[in-house]
């Protein structure tokens, strides 16, 4: 009868830890999604900001395009005094700093005999690392979209 106690306590305790297991695992998915949500609205800001300002194609190039864009600088916000809603005070507490977000705007050709086609493409990258994953882990998050 001992035996069979202790067998029972065993098993009990094998189901125990497998919950425990799942917590933890549910936790680090719950604070992944997080940051991808984040990374998402942060890229959506900035394209937002693209489609009210003058969307030519060297306006977009000058005034958006990573590292040196005006648009660019005020969207990442600086380091020592990140500002609400810029990407250095959303992603605060992850690594950004190893690789900061890149804007790449192509201009793409009109579609000869068609007209109002020129559109610009805008590519916007967000790069993070999560404070308990091990150096060298690298998400990133990419928005795709065209401009007219």
């Amino acid at each position: 009868m001992l035996l069979e106690a202790l067998i029972g306590i065993l098993i009990f305790s094998f189901g125990v830890l497998g919950l425990v297991g799942l917590q933890t695992s549910s936790v680090k998915q719950s604070g992944d999604a997080k940051y991808r949500t984040d990374a998402s609205m942060l890229a959506n800001s900035l394209v937002s900001k693209m489609w009210v300002s003058d969307r030519s194609p060297a306006t977009l190039q000058a005034n958006f395009v990573s590292p040196g864009g005006a648009n660019y600088l005020a969207w990442l916000g600086t380091a020592a005094n990140p500002a609400e809603g810029t990407v250095r005070n959303v992603m605060s507490g992850l690594n950004i700093e190893s690789h900061l977000p890149t804007v790449a705007v192509a201009n793409v050709a009109a579609v000869p005999g068609v007209p109002n086609t020129e559109t610009t493409l805008v590519t916007v990258t967000i790069y993070w690392h999560a404070p308990y994953e091990p150096a060298g882990t690298e998400h990133k998050y990419v928005l795709t979209t065209q401009i007219r």
